[in-house]
């Protein structure tokens, strides 16, 4: 089975990183962005889907890595291509998304986190010195 692709955002202001939650699983935080259309390039994902969920644009979008987890709502094997950027605006919770919050990865938020940006990404923003 082909893993689930999804694109995201580690958008990382004093030393936080920005999570979201979304209205089917308010519990669970994840990273800003989703899944590509059909021949859409990843940067194009990333800026389509940061603007419908937080009304911004990325901006200096670097490639962080790939990382290869099950996806924590659906359950399926997903591979996110992750990406550091910043927005051109403050975000907006907007579309599906429940709210959003800023998190250091080992806070109250630390339990909340899908397995992949808790397990993964927070990891590799550690090594990279962005958080």
């Amino acid at each position: 089975m082909d893993a689930m692709r999804v694109v995201a955002a580690a958008i990382v202001d004093e030393g936080r990183l920005l999570v979201v939650s979304k209205k089917a699983a308010p519990g669970v935080f994840y990273l800003p962005g989703g899944k590509p259309e059909p021949g859409e390039p990843a940067e194009e994902t990333l800026a389509r889907e940061l603007s419908e969920e937080l009304g911004a644009r990325p901006l200096d979008a670097e490639l962080l890595g790939h990382v290869e987890d099950v996806a924590a709502l659906e359950g399926v094997p997903m591979r996110m291509t992750v990406y550091t950027a910043r927005l051109d605006r403050g975000p907006s919770p907007d579309a599906e998304l429940a709210a959003l919050g800023w998190t250091d990865g080992r806070d109250e938020f630390e339990p909340r986190l899908a397995p992949a940006v808790r397990d993964q990404v927070v990891p590799l923003l550690v090594r990279a010195g962005v958080l």
